[in-house]
């Protein structure tokens, strides 16, 4: 699909013309556009009301209208949902070409910049189908999208949004691709991809060999039950100019998630091909970065395996060591996305010399217990940085929740026979304890752990996103986050203000 933003109050010619408007408010109208009065007298702009009807004359060849609920209340989030809504009705329709038309003044909650960033982002986001297995595939039918809107503040803004909504359904189609087709050199190649269309970013991949060699045992371990060899992917991206800060993002890459020899339940087992959507998320941050160009070094590290039961699996009961030195029981191999970002946050501290590390994974069912699907769990080392995400959350719609992290956490994680063991037993705050583990293997570096077991799918509709596919969680947080950073002055995070 194609999106065009235009600066411009006039409608061009379209099969669909989509108008929104608020509740109890008679909503304008583009010039030359006539539709029957009891279409117009009918709709009650009740948020995400649609009523379709014909145009009687005019460039549109039907007209949609749908509702934003009460004018105090249009922020961006009920702006994205709208367009997501305009774009579906028109792929149910068949209509090839939509125009989404709106007053400026339903910017006035959220601003010009922020409404026209959502309506790009809900235009492209309610757009992602996933067709390609089909046989006899139905769609796409709507080929083109154009945004009408006023001012070059409007265009800018919607324009950015395009880039940043691509690199969403980038990371949804990752995460919804079949395991079988999307092993961990899948993800390495769509690595390589990346940095082959962006002459500013560069990746390193580290095999078995190499990892073992850097002493990544723990990392390692967690494959050894799968024929598909593990990969740890590093992407390095740097601006054009001096960069205002150096950022890392770590994101667990388990392409599919069997338990091992702690074998899962069979029920809803195929859902675990979405236990790399931290590493997805990862990609997708660089897929909008080359359209961004934002003023930072940001580098992104996966960690790609299999984990899958098989004679050489990793049993309960054995000993690993990670690239720190630290040794790890494994009392659990379910427990294993721990495992791999253990060495993967050694790697980078050590590697890297990051200001700030920001972890994703799918890390614990705790999460879910804790905060359901429609929150992000936050725990880490630094408050500001958390209060950052936080921030960066509510800014994109994708909301997140601090978790606590406290010492007793971490000492629950001590091992008997090792340093550490890789679950807590039966101490319960199951998210708390994967971050207390993951705590041991970060050293001064300001560091967030993003728990998104909950939020990478199975959350409820919103019309752009939600039911049993991947959401792409992350991507637009992470943008945004980065973005704040970007304009902010340059400076580390003060290392003392632990949470």
């Amino acid at each position: 699909m194609k999106l065009l933003v235009q600066d411009t109050r006039s409608v061009p010619r379209c099969d669909l013309l989509a108008v929104l408007g608020a509740q109890g408010e008679a909503h304008g109208m583009p010039r030359g556009v006539t539709v029957p009065k009891l279409a117009r007298s009918a709709f009650k702009g009740e948020f995400r009301e649609a009523r379709l009807t014909d145009a009687l004359a005019g460039p549109a060849a039907r007209f949609l209208q749908i509702g934003l609920g009460k004018r105090g209340d249009v922020d961006a989030e009920r702006l994205r949902r709208a367009a997501a809504i305009a774009v579906r009705k028109a792929e149910t329709v068949r209509a090839p070409r939509l125009v989404l038309w709106l007053e400026r003044e339903l910017f006035a909650k959220c601003g010009v910049a922020a409404g026209a960033q959502a309506l790009a982002e809900g235009c492209v986001l309610g757009s992602y189908a996933l067709r390609r297995w089909k046989s006899k595939p139905k769609g796409p039918y709507l080929t083109q999208v154009t945004l009408c809107g006023s001012g070059a503040e409007f265009v800018r803004a919607a324009r950015k949004g395009e880039p940043i909504a691509r690199a969403n359904t980038y990371t949804r189609e990752l995460q919804d691709t079949p395991a079988n087709l999307m092993r961990p050199r899948e993800l390495v190649a769509a690595a390589q991809a990346l940095a082959r269309a962006d002459r500013r970013l560069s990746v390193r991949i580290l095999d078995e060999k190499a990892a073992a060699r850097l002493g990544m045992g723990a990392f390692v371990s967690v494959g050894k039950g799968s024929e598909e060899p593990s990969y740890l992917i590093h992407l390095t991206r740097k601006p054009a100019g001096r960069a205002r800060g150096r950022i890392a993002l770590v994101g667990k890459g388990l392409t599919f998630d069997a338990g091992g020899i702690s074998l899962k339940p069979s029920a809803k087992m195929e859902e675990m091909k979405y236990d790399m959507s931290g590493g997805a998320a990862v990609l997708g941050v660089f897929h909008a970065l080359r359209a961004l160009d934002l003023p930072l070094e940001v580098h992104g590290i996966v960690a790609a395996a299999e984990n899958l039961p098989d004679g050489d699996a990793n049993k309960p009961g054995d000993l690993v060591t990670a690239m720190n030195g630290t040794t790890i029981e494994i009392l659990n191999t379910d427990a294993e996305g721990r495992l791999v970002l253990a060495d993967a946050l050694v790697y980078t501290e050590r590697r890297v010399k990051p200001d700030a590390i920001v972890d994703l994974a799918t890390l614990t069912g705790a999460v879910i217990t804790a905060l359901g699907h429609e929150l992000t769990g936050v725990m880490g080392n630094d408050e500001r940085l958390r209060d950052e995400l936080l921030a960066a959350g509510k800014v994109c719609g994708e909301v997140c929740w601090p978790l606590p992290l406290l010492e007793q956490h971490k000492d629950h994680m001590k091992g008997t026979l090792a340093d550490l063991k890789n679950i807590n037993s039966g101490q319960g705050a199951g998210a708390s304890a994967g971050a207390a583990f993951l705590s041991h293997f970060v050293g001064k570096t300001p560091w967030a752990h993003l728990d998104i077991a909950g939020s990478a799918w199975g959350t409820d509709e919103r019309d752009y996103q939600g039911g049993s596919g991947g959401t792409g969680v992350g991507v637009r947080l992470l943008l945004a986050w980065l973005e704040q950073r970007a304009g902010a002055p340059p400076r580390r995070l003060a290392r003392g203000s632990r949470a």
